[in-house]
């Protein structure tokens, strides 16, 4: 993929205040649980937010630098990216000519499935450019292959076969690897569409509010507000994919109307919601 090829997708300006700033989304119609992303970013800089499943993928060109579980993380070229599910992280160009990546989404039941292990990764960025350089041959080949199934398969099997070595298999590392607020991520999710407290919040975790502020932001590397927006879109992102009306999305996760959703999403994703369904096929 080269930025050229991005480019001419019709309403970038939608998306991204610069052109050269291009994204998409594809989803294969017989695979639930996965989604493949390819980018060329110069200008934009991600909001914070989170994708269902495994965050895989690799650096093409440029760099890039993210806030992931707290820390500050760059991504050069030749690199692999390598997110657990629900990871809070942002994105923005390190360099002045930006960066260029490939990535896919895969839900961990997937992965779960195809590897017949539990998957947690460490380290978010692992500089292996042999082993980023096919995984970005793989990752292509996939976007190729999303109307062949079983082509499409075959590749995903020898993406994760190819991820493996950077992978902690070990049931018990990926209990520990989940979210020590996971009753309040619990809370939020079944509240997307209320106005929530932070007394609220606190509560459900047993702290008094400003602990319970200093400690999140400790484990999730985000606000509680920032969380409750990325789980908010990415509540949008599913109604999206399945057919549901952009007004109707908002309101349902508690966006103060359709602008607000096109504004947040495209924040996050880099896409609209309309050129995010027209991509993925929603119906």
């Amino acid at each position: 993929m080269t930025l050229d090829a991005l480019a001419p997708m019709p309403g970038v300006p939608q998306a991204f205040e610069a052109q050269e700033d291009a994204a998409e989304f594809r989803r294969p119609a017989h695979r639930p649980g996965v989604e493949l992303y390819r980018a060329a970013i110069v200008r934009h800089a991600f909001e914070p937010h989170a994708h269902d499943g495994f965050g895989v993928g690799a650096i093409e060109a440029g760099a890039e630098r993210f806030r992931y579980r707290g820390s500050e993380l760059l991504a050069p070229a030749d690199s692999l990216v390598l997110m657990n599910p629900g990871e809070v992280h942002t994105g923005r160009a390190e360099t002045e000519a930006g960066w260029r990546y490939r990535m896919a989404y895969v839900d961990d039941e997937l992965v779960e499935a195809l590897t017949g292990e539990r998957w947690s990764f460490a380290a978010a960025v692992a500089p292996d450019a042999p082993r980023a350089r096919r995984v970005g041959r793989l990752l292509a080949a996939l976007w190729r292959a999303a109307d062949e199934p079983l082509a499409f398969d075959g590749l995903l099997a020898d993406l994760l076969a190819e991820l493996r070595p950077h992978a902690r298999a070990d049931r018990a590392a990926a209990r520990e690897a989940a979210p020590r607020f996971a009753a309040v991520l619990d809370y939020m999710h079944d509240r997307l569409a209320e106005r929530l407290t932070l007394e609220e919040l606190a509560a459900v975790a047993g702290l008094s509010p400003f602990h319970f502020l200093r400690r999140f932001r400790e484990a999730q590397g985000a606000t509680p507000q920032q969380v409750l927006m990325s789980l908010r879109l990415l509540a949008a992102q599913r109604q999206l994919a399945a057919g549901v009306a952009p007004a109707e999305v908002a309101a349902a996760t508690g966006l103060a109307d359709q602008a607000h959703l096109t504004r947040a999403f495209a924040a996050r994703y880099g896409v609209t919601p309309a050129r995010y369904q027209r991509q993925v096929g929603a119906r």
